[in-house]
Formats: C-alpha cells, structure tokens, sequence
C-alpha cells in the first residue's frame, strides 16, 4: 500500500515521502498514530501543491539573499575604534559589532551567526568579511579599521 508519511520516521523515511508499505504495517501502526495518510487522488494532489509552494518560497528567499548580496558587495563600510600605538585595536571588531553597524549605518538587517569571522579582527587595516546569506549565496563585504 502506498502512503504520505506525516512525519519523519527512523528506518521507514522522512516527512512527505510517497512509500510502500505492507498493508497491516500502514493500518494498525501508521493510521492510527497519524503518522501518514494513504497515498489517493486527493491527498497526492495536496502533497504536490504543498511541495511546490516550498520550492516557491525557497526561490524567492533564494533571489532576495542574491539582491542583498549584490548589495553588500557594493558597501565599504569603515568602523572606528580605538588603538594603541602599534595599531592594535583595543578588544576587537566582532561579528555582533558588524551586524549593528550595518543595521545603524545601512539598514541592512543581518544575522550576526552568519557573519562568518574566523576570530575578531585584532588590527587595524582592510579586511574582506564572508556573510551567508543563503544556502550557497555568500556575500563578501568591504571593512575598513581605522581609529
């Protein structure tokens, strides 16, 4: 018997998945757990338009993270902050600090999480900053350091 699982299950498969399954297995475990519903007409059509409004919604996010991309990679943006005489920066510019200063400064709203940093930035200088915006869209920004 064919049947839409309505939840992931260990060993069987993951959420709306179409599977074969024994007859007794899908009528005394699945059905009465709520755990998937028989694979008709009417429930293969539901499926189908509930898959295609994800992919719709994952392709407009998808090509808003592409136009803030573009956007970002045209910013230099410049922080100030206090060194000491060897250019070392007093604490350092962290991924929170970023995130702030482009809501301040830009009105861009970004996850300081997925600002990727591999420690804060100690110097004064040029740095290029890796934000992920989306899977697979990584925007590179612009930081200037100075004091």
């Amino acid at each position: 018997m064919k049947v839409i699982l309505k939840a992931d299950i260990k060993g069987v498969g993951k959420k709306d998945e179409v599977i074969n399954a024994s007859d007794g297995y899908a009528r005394n475990y699945l059905f009465p757990r709520k755990l998937a519903v028989e694979a008709n007409n009417e429930n293969m059509s539901k499926l189908k338009s509930k898959n295609e409004s994800v992919a719709f919604k994952k392709e407009t996010e998808k090509k808003y993270a592409q136009d803030l991309a573009s956007k970002l990679e045209k910013i230099t943006m410049k922080m100030i902050v206090k060194a000491g005489e060897n250019g070392k920066i007093f604490g350092g510019v962290t991924s929170k600090e970023i995130a702030e200063s482009l809501k301040s400064e830009y009105k861009i709203e970004v996850d300081k999480k997925k600002i990727l940093l591999n420690e804060t930035i100690k110097n004064l200088g040029n740095f290029t900053v890796e934000i992920k915006l989306y899977e697979g869209v990584i925007a590179k920004l612009k930081l200037n350091v100075v004091s």
